[in-house]
């Protein structure tokens, strides 16, 4: 027989051979990898009470009370010229609470009632925000840091103004008031801090309202994460019970996601200011300027309309406070 023909008896045999094995006995089955219920993954960083937080609990000065207003013209060898000659104002901000700091994801800029109170600064220094600020996004936690280090001009993200904070750092006059509140999912029964006794309940760090949980009577258990959008994949995923903070913020939430809803009333009062480092005195009086202007010139009603009235309603600027 030719080499040709032992070739091709070869390979008739082994696929002869092949299809008797397959006839066999199919042998003992393999057990499946066991199925069980995985758990959600928790934000880094997830942390307990901190009864301190914000230094809310400090009653020791007026802390509305901030410097009285400069003009909004930029005068020589000030905080603000070394600002004009370095061509960018520097903002710490949030870009994870949506309507008052949060990156948009069809421009990827960076929107929200924050962000007009600081294109609003960077327009009374250079003539036009476009261009001329640097975003730096921080948490919550970071917000005093940033401030004393000198890594940013300002601060304005949702900063409750207190006592404890004003050591460390220089306030403008109180540009939002806010309250602090509950958010639950619709079928939840909770309406009121009381009704979460020994429940788990989500705040930033170094929050006031992480303080206030932590110190409420009711007990409930409090979880502490960097951000708010962490606190919002929590109770989303049903690792906490509740998320508690600022009616701004949790009307944020609530408008991501319908299943979500604000409940109760408020049982805190939050002002924001935007937070200059302690040694900037005359960035802060034109700060000041700036927010007299828009109080006035509709800019910041303009901008509350669009970001916060169809969440939280009406409302005003509030009144200064000036030492």
């Amino acid at each position: 027989m030719s080499r040709r023909g032992n070739t091709v008896r070869a390979g008739v045999l082994a696929v002869v051979a092949l299809l008797a094995a397959s006839c066999g006995s199919p042998g003992k089955p393999v057990d499946p990898a066991p199925v069980s219920n995985a758990a959600w993954p928790q934000p880094a960083h997830v942390g307990g009470p901190d009864a301190s937080a914000g230094g809310g609990a400090d009653t020791s000065c007026n802390p509305l009370a901030s410097l009285s207003p400069s003009s909004t013209t930029v005068p020589d060898n000030s905080t603000m010229s070394d600002i004009k000659k370095r061509g960018k104002l520097i903002a710490g901000v949030d870009q994870t609470t949506y309507l008052f700091g949060f990156r948009n994801p069809t421009s990827g800029n960076i929107e929200g009632f924050d962000i007009d109170m600081v294109n609003a600064i960077a327009r009374a220094i250079f003539g036009s925000p476009e261009g001329h600020v640097q975003f730096r996004a921080i948490t919550s936690g970071q917000r005093e840091e940033v401030l004393a280090k000198h890594q940013v001009d300002i601060v304005v993200r949702t900063f409750s103004i207190t006592c404890a904070r004003r050591k460390n750092v220089q306030f403008s006059s109180v540009y939002y008031k806010a309250g602090q509140r509950i958010l639950v999912t619709k079928e939840s029964k909770v309406t009121k801090l009381a009704d979460l006794t020994g429940k788990r309940v989500c705040a930033a760090k170094k929050s006031t309202s992480a303080a206030k949980i932590a110190t409420d009577p009711a007990k409930p258990v409090p979880i502490s994460v960097d951000n708010w959008s962490d606190c919002l994949v929590m109770l989303q995923q049903g690792q906490v019970d509740a998320v508690s903070t600022d009616d701004t913020i949790l009307a944020g939430m609530a408008a991501q996601d319908p299943t979500l809803q604000v409940v109760g009333d408020q049982f805190s009062e939050e002002n924001y200011g935007i937070g200059v480092p302690k040694d900037n005195e005359d960035m802060v009086r034109y700060v000041n300027a700036v927010l007299e202007q828009i109080r006035g010139n509709g800019v910041w009603q303009d901008s509350y309309r669009r970001w916060v009235e169809p969440s939280l309603g009406p409302a005003s600027p509030p009144s200064p406070q000036y030492q």
